[in-house]
C-alpha cells in the first residue's frame, strides 16, 4: 500500500507570559450554547489568571485561575458569585499540567492532568456565551480590567491551546492572522529554573516564583535569605557574656560554616566549660583479654568528629578524665617497653601515655611525680599487684582528643581484670571572643589574605571607638570591592559592588556609637541581598537586582582597621572578627605590626551591668569577672542565691555600718555609686528568714544620723511588726502581721519593699500585703544595720526598746538589705568589710526548710558543676557485671538472710546521717558485681568512705 517511511509530530509552538500584564485574546464560541477549552501549561508562582470570559451584561462569565498552586473556577453573574470549584495540587512545580474545562447544559467540568480523581463538576443555572476568551491576563483600560478581576496576570508558559476542539495556531497569531496579544513571547517557553544551581545552604529548602527563588530555613539551625547565618552562638563563652545561666544550648562551632549546630552543657562558672558527653560514661569491667583477643570499645559523642575538633580548637583548654582500674593487668609490660593497653584520639593515632601524663611519654601520672606505689614502674597498675589499684588523671593534649576508641589486652592471667571510665569532654574559654586588637594611628591597619565569600559572605566583629569615623575593612577586585565603616558618630555603612554598581546599606544609630562601649556588627551579603545589623537595632536590608551579577570577586589584601590607600583609618579597638565564621587572629598580626597593640582593655565599661546584686565588674585581660564579695549572691553575674545562716546567742550583735561601705564604694561601678551617692534612701528591698521561739525579739534595725529609723520586730505575742520613722518629729508608722504565732521555731521568710510611701509585706510566700507610709518618703543619711541586739544609745519607740532587751535569740538566714549582705560579710569577709560582731555568732545550717539538723537538697545535673576533676564518689549506672558474682551474691543472701538485715541495721543506724547524704545521690538497682569490684577498690583506699556506706 502507500507507505510513507517518516512521522510527522505535531508541531507544538509554546508561549511565554512575561509579565503579570502579559495576555492572549482569542475568538470564543458565541452562538453555541456549549463551551469546551483545554491548553497546557508551566508556571512556579502559586496565584495566576489562567483563563477568562468577557463579562456580559446579561449572560454570566467564568475565572479559571490558580489559588495557591490549585486550578480553581469562579462562575458568577454580575456583581455576583455563583460557585467557586477547585481541581487539582501543587501544579506550581514548574512542569507542563494540562487543564480542560467543559460548561455544556448548565454542567461545569474540569479536569486537571487528564485524571479523574483530580477534576471537578457542578450543576449550575447558567449559560455562558462568549465571543472572545482571555488567556493569562486581561487587557485593562485604565485601571479597569475587563475580566472585572482583581487577580494578578499569569507567568509561565502555555502550549496546545484548543478552543471547541480545534487546535489554534499560535504561528498565525504571531503573524497577526487572528486574535490579539500583548507583552508575549510565541514559539519558545522561557521560563528558568531559579533553584538549579540551589543557593540555599545548610539544607534549606529552595521554592520559587517567576522572578526569584526563596529559601525556607526552618530547623536547618540558619536564617537570612539564604539559610547562611546561624542562629546559635559559636561557643558557651558567647551565650555567658550574653546574661545566660548554666544549662543545655545548642553551639555552631564553625559559624556559617558547613558544620551543623549541636547540643552541649553549658557551665557558666568563673570559667566557661563546655560539656560534651559520648555514650559510655560508666565504670566497665574487662575480663580475658589478650593480645589476639582484645579488648576495643568506641566511644560516639553527641557531635561529629568536624564538630568536636572545631570547637576544641576554638577553645582555651580542653581535658578528659580516664581512669583504669587493675588488679593483674599491666599497661606495660616493662618501664618503656611494649605497651599492653592504650588509646585513640581524634585524628586516629594510637597513644600509650596516661591520664595526668604527657603526650611521647610512656607514664600515668605518678611516673612524673615520682609517686607509683613501686618506684620501679612509672605506672601503679604496672607493680602487676594481686590487688585493686587505679593509674587516673586528666588527659589535657588538646590535638589528642576527644578519645574515641580504648584497647585493652592484659585481663587473661589467673585473677587477672580490669575497669576504666571515660569521663566527657570538658572544654574551658573561647579564644577568638576576646581576641582584638587596638589601632592608635589612622595610617595603621592590619592585612589578612583576600576574603573568600563570592555567592556568600558574613562578617560580624565588636568595636569601640571614641573617634568619628573610621573604615572598620576593606577588601578590593579589579572592579569589586566589600567595606565596612563608621561614616559618621551615630551611622555604619556596609558598601559593595559586585558588578551591578556600587550599594550600600545604612544602619542610623538614634545614640552615639564612638562612646567607648562595644559595640556589635553583623553585615551579610549572598545572592538575594545584603543586610547589615549593629547591636539589637532593627536589621537593614538591601535586595539584590534580579538576574544581575552575583559573583563577588576580589583580588587584594584584606584590610582590617584601615584602607589600601591609607586614608579613614579606624582609630580604636576590634574584637571577635569574624569572617563566614571564620576567626582572624588579631591578636598575632597585631604582634608584628607597627601602630597597632594586642588586646583592648576596658571590658567592663560595656559588660559591667551584667555583675548584678552589688557585684564588681573587674577587668581581666580576656574579658572581665564579677566580683561578689560584697553581695549577697554567687555565681558568675552574683545571680545565684547562696543560703548563709547564722545562729545568735543572748546580746549577740551584727553592726554593718553604711558610712564606711559608701567610702569604700565611692569609686565603684557607676549603680553602685549613684546609689549611695548622698546615703538617702527613697527604697529598701529587704529579704531574710529566721526561726527562734523567744519574744519579744528585734530581728533587724537600720538606724539614721537624723534620728531616723527602721526595726523590724517580733511583738510578745509573735506578731511582726515593722516600724518606720522617717521623720524625727512623728511618731512611727507601725504595720503588724497577725495571722500566726511566728515564733513556733519553724523557719519564716519575710520580703520588705518600700518605694517612697508604699510598703509591701510578704511573709512566706503568701500574698503581699500593702501600707502607706505618713511619716515621709526618705530615709535620710542612713548610719548602720544592725541584726540582734542595738549596742548604741538609740532614740527608739518603747515597743522597739523591749524587743531590744534581750535582742535576737535563734537563727538568721539570707539576710539581704538592698544590695548588702551583712551575713555574709560577717561570716566571709569580717576583716574587710565594715561590719562589727559582738557575742556568741557561729555559721550554721539553720536556715534550711526542714530543720536545724538537716540538708537541703538540690536536683542538678551529674555534670553540671564539672570544672575540673569529675567526683568518683557519685554512684555509677550501668553497673559491671559478672554472672558468677551474682550466683555467689544470691547465695549468700539466702544462706545468711537473717545475719544480714541484722547487719544493715546496725549499720544504718550507726551511720545515719552519711546514709541519708548517700540516698539522695544513690542508684536503688545496683547489682552485686559492681558492688563486689567497689568494695574491692574501698578495702584499698581507692574509694571514699561515702562509697564504701553505699556499696553496704
Amino acid at each position: 500500500g502507500n507507505v510513507s517511511f517518516s512521522c510527522l509530530e505535531p508541531q507544538v509552538v509554546p508561549v511565554t507570559f512575561l509579565s503579570s500584564s502579559s495576555y492572549l485574546a482569542l475568538p470564543g464560541t458565541s452562538g453555541q450554547d456549549e463551551v469546551f477549552v483545554s491548553f497546557q501549561f508551566r508556571t512556579w508562582n502559586k496565584e495566576g489568571l489562567l483563563l477568562s470570559s468577557k463579562l456580559h451584561q446579561s449572560s454570566g462569565g467564568f475565572l479559571l485561575y490558580l489559588s495557591d498552586g490549585k486550578v480553581k473556577i469562579s462562575l458568577h453573574k454580575p456583581r455576583r458569585v455563583l460557585t467557586d470549584i477547585t481541581a487539582g495540587a501543587q501544579l506550581n512545580d514548574g512542569q507542563w499540567h494540562s487543564v480542560s474545562l467543559s460548561v455544556k447544559r448548565n454542567r461545569v467540568s474540569v479536569i486537571v492532568d487528564s485524571d479523574v480523581t483530580s477534576s471537578a463538576h457542578a450543576s449550575i443555572p447558567l449559560q455562558i456565551f462568549s465571543d472572545v476568551f482571555y488567556f493569562g491576563g486581561c487587557p485593562r483600560s485604565g485601571n479597569v480590567s475587563e475580566c472585572d478581576t482583581t487577580l494578578s496576570g499569569f507567568q509561565g508558559c502555555m502550549r496546545l491551546i484548543s478552543i471547541g476542539n480545534k487546535v489554534v495556531d499560535m504561528i498565525s497569531v504571531q503573524q497577526n492572522g487572528f486574535g490579539n496579544f500583548s507583552d508575549l513571547q510565541i514559539d519558545l517557553c522561557g521560563i528558568m529554573d531559579r533553584c538549579l544551581p540551589n543557593y540555599c545552604e545548610h539544607g534549606g529548602e529552595c521554592s520559587q516564583s517567576w522572578n526569584s527563588f526563596y529559601c525556607n530555613c526552618a530547623n536547618t539551625g540558619y536564617k537570612g535569605a539564604t539559610c547562611h547565618y546561624p542562629i546559635y552562638e559559636q561557643s558557651c563563652e558567647a551565650y555567658k557574656h550574653r546574661g545566660n545561666t548554666s544549662g543545655f544550648y545548642s553551639i555552631d562551632s564553625d559559624g556559617s560554616g558547613p558544620l551543623g549546630p549541636f547540643l552541649v552543657y553549658c557551665n557558666m562558672t568563673d570559667a566557661t566549660w563546655t560539656i560534651i558527653q559520648h555514650n559510655s560514661t560508666n565504670l566497665t569491667r574487662v575480663k580475658s583479654a589478650n593480645r589476639e583477643n582484645p579488648h576495643t570499645v568506641f566511644f560516639k559523642y553527641s557531635a561529629s568528629l568536624d564538630q568536636l575538633q572545631a570547637t576544641i580548637n576554638q577553645a582555651e583548654h580542653c581535658e578528659q578524665e580516664l581512669a583504669y582500674y587493675c588488679k593483674k593487668s599491666r599497661l606495660f609490660d616493662k618501664p618503656g617497653g611494649i605497651p599492653l593497653s592504650w588509646w585513640i584520639g581524634r585524628t586516629n593515632e594510637t597513644h600509650t601515655y596516661w591520664g595526668g601524663s604527657l603526650p611521647a611519654v610512656q607514664k600515668c601520672a605518678c611516673g612524673l611525680e615520682g609517686s607509683c606505689i613501686d618506684s620501679q614502674h612509672y605506672c601503679n597498675c604496672d607493680a602487676d599487684r594481686d590487688e585493686w589499684t587505679n593509674d587516673t588523671g586528666f588527659l589535657s593534649y588538646k590535638e589528642h582528643l576527644p578519645v574515641t576508641e580504648i584497647v585493652i589486652t592484659d585481663t587473661d592471667r589467673p585473677n587477672s581484670e580490669a575497669a576504666y571510665k571515660l569521663g566527657p569532654l570538658l572544654c574551658r574559654g573561647d579564644r577568638t571572643f576576646w581576641n582584638s586588637a587596638s589601632f592608635n594611628t589612622e595610617t595603621s591597619y592590619l592585612h589578612f589574605p583576600t576574603f573568600q565569600g563570592e555567592l556568600s559572605a558574613d562578617v560580624s566583629f565588636f568595636f569601640k571607638t571614641t573617634a568619628s569615623s573610621g573604615v572598620f575593612l576593606e577588601n578590593l577586585g579589579i572592579q569589586d570591592f566589600i567595606r565596612i565603616e563608621l561614616y559618621s558618630p551615630s551611622e555604619v555603612i556596609f558598601s559593595f559592588d559586585v558588578g551591578n554598581g556600587p550599594s550600600e546599606v545604612t544602619v542610623q544609630s538614634p545614640t552615639p556609637l564612638n562612646d567607648n562601649q562595644w559595640h556589635y556588627v553583623k553585615a551579610e551579603r549572598n545572592v538575594k541581598e545584603a543586610s547589615l545589623q549593629i547591636d539589637q537595632l532593627p536589621q537593614r536590608s538591601h535586595s539584590a537586582p534580579p538576574d544581575g551579577h552575583i559573583r563577588l570577586q576580589l583580588n587584594s589584601q584584606l584590610f582590617v582597621g584601615g584602607t589600601a590607600s591609607r586614608q579613614k583609618g579606624f582609630l580604636g579597638c576590634i574584637r571577635s572578627l569574624l569572617l563566614n565564621g571564620m576567626a582572624l587572629d588579631l591578636e598575632e598580626r597585631a604582634k608584628i605590626t607597627p601602630g597597632v597593640e594586642p588586646g583592648c582593655p576596658g571590658h567592663c565599661s560595656s559588660y559591667g551591668n551584667l555583675c548584678h546584686n552589688g557585684g564588681k565588674c573587674r577587668e581581666k585581660y580576656s574579658g572581665f569577672s564579677c566580683d561578689c564579695t560584697f553581695s549577697a549572691y554567687a555565681g558568675p553575674f552574683c545571680k545565684k542565691g547562696k543560703l548563709i545562716s547564722a545562729y545568735f546567742g543572748s546580746g549577740t550583735s551584727v553592726i554593718y555600718n553604711f558610712q564606711e561601705y559608701y567610702t569604700l564604694a565611692k569609686n565603684s561601678s557607676s549603680h553602685a555609686s549613684s546609689f549611695y551617692a548622698d546615703m538617702t534612701l527613697n527604697r529598701e528591698a529587704i529579704t531574710f528568714a529566721f526561726r527562734t521561739t523567744r519574744t519579744p525579739s528585734l530581728l533587724l534595725y537600720v538606724s539614721s544620723f537624723y534620728k531616723e529609723y527602721l526595726s523590724v520586730i517580733l511583738t510578745r505575742n509573735g506578731d511582726l511588726q515593722i516600724r518606720y520613722k522617717l521623720d524625727n518629729h512623728q511618731d512611727p508608722d507601725v504595720f503588724s502581721i497577725s495571722f500566726k504565732n511566728m515564733a513556733d521555731g519553724q523557719l519564716q521568710h519575710v520580703k520588705v519593699n518600700r518605694e517612697e510611701e508604699i510598703l509591701f509585706v510578704e511573709v512566706n510566700q503568701k500574698e503581699r500585703t500593702k501600707f502607706i507610709l505618713s511619716s515621709g518618703t526618705e530615709f535620710n543619711a542612713i548610719k548602720s544595720l544592725t541584726l540582734g541586739k542595738i549596742l548604741e544609745n538609740s532614740d527608739v519607740d518603747e515597743e522597739t526598746m523591749k524587743a531590744n532587751s534581750q535582742g535576737f535569740i535563734g537563727c538568721l538566714s539570707s539576710v539581704q538589705f538592698n544590695h548588702i549582705a551583712p551575713l555574709k560579710a560577717a561570716l566571709h569577709h569580717s576583716s574587710s568589710a565594715p561590719v562589727i560582731v559582738k557575742g556568741h555568732f557561729t555559721e550554721s545550717n539553720c536556715g534550711t526548710l526542714a530543720g536545724a539538723d538537716s540538708t537541703s537538697s538540690e536536683t542538678t545535673h551529674s555534670f553540671a558543676d564539672h570544672s575540673g576533676p569529675i567526683d568518683e564518689g557519685k554512684p555509677l549506672a550501668n553497673a559491671i557485671r559478672s554472672d558468677s558474682a551474682i550466683i555467689g551474691g544470691v547465695i549468700a543472701v539466702v544462706i545468711f538472710i537473717l545475719l544480714c538485715i541484722t547487719a544493715i541495721a546496725i549499720r544504718i543506724y550507726k551511720k545515719k546521717g552519711i546514709y541519708s547524704k548517700n540516698e539522695a545521690k544513690g542508684s536503688e538497682n545496683e547489682d552485686s558485681a559492681e558492688s563486689a569490684l567497689k568494695s574491692e577498690l574501698s578495702m584499698q583506699n581507692t574509694a571514699n568512705e561515702n562509697q564504701k556506706e553505699y556499696f553496704f
